[in-house]
C-alpha cells in the first residue's frame, strides 16, 4: 500500500459524509413548494392560514458617524443607537400525523428560515 491510500479513503468518507442537519430551502404543503425567499402572500396561498402566528421585535441598531475636532486633532467617532425594531413573524404549520411541526421565519415580509419542530402524534 502506498501512502495514498490512507487519503483516499478519508477523502472518499468526507465526501459521503453530509452534515448531520442539513439546512432545508423548502417547505411542502398541500400539493405545493415553499422555498426560501418567498414572500407572506405565497406562503398563504399554497400552504393556507398556519397553526400558530407568532411576532417579535428584533432589535435594529443605526450607525452615527460624528466627526469632532478641538485644536489641531481631529477624530471620527462611530456611535450605535438604538432603531426601530424590526418585526419578524413566525408561522407554525402542523402538516399532519406523523410529520413535523414546522415553523417559517419572515423577514421583512420574506421566508428566511424553515426549522422543524416536534413531531406531530
Amino acid at each position: 500500500m502506498t501512502n495514498l491510500t490512507p487519503l483516499v479513503l478519508l477523502a472518499a468518507l468526507l465526501a459521503f459524509a453530509g452534515p448531520i442537519h442539513a439546512e432545508t430551502r423548502s417547505f411542502r404543503c398541500k400539493n405545493d413548494l415553499l422555498n426560501l425567499g418567498d414572500n407572506k402572500a405565497s406562503a398563504l396561498l399554497k400552504c393556507g392560514e398556519p397553526l400558530v402566528k407568532d411576532s417579535f421585535c428584533k432589535p435594529a441598531a443605526a450607525l452615527t458617524t460624528v466627526e469632532a475636532a478641538t485644536g489641531s486633532k481631529a477624530a471620527t467617532v462611530t456611535i450605535v443607537t438604538p432603531a426601530a425594531c424590526e418585526t419578524i413573524d413566525a408561522w407554525t404549520y402542523n402538516p399532519g400525523h406523523g410529520q413535523f411541526l414546522t415553523t417559517l421565519r419572515f423577514e421583512s415580509g420574506q421566508l428566511t428560515d424553515i426549522t422543524y419542530g416536534d413531531r406531530v402524534k
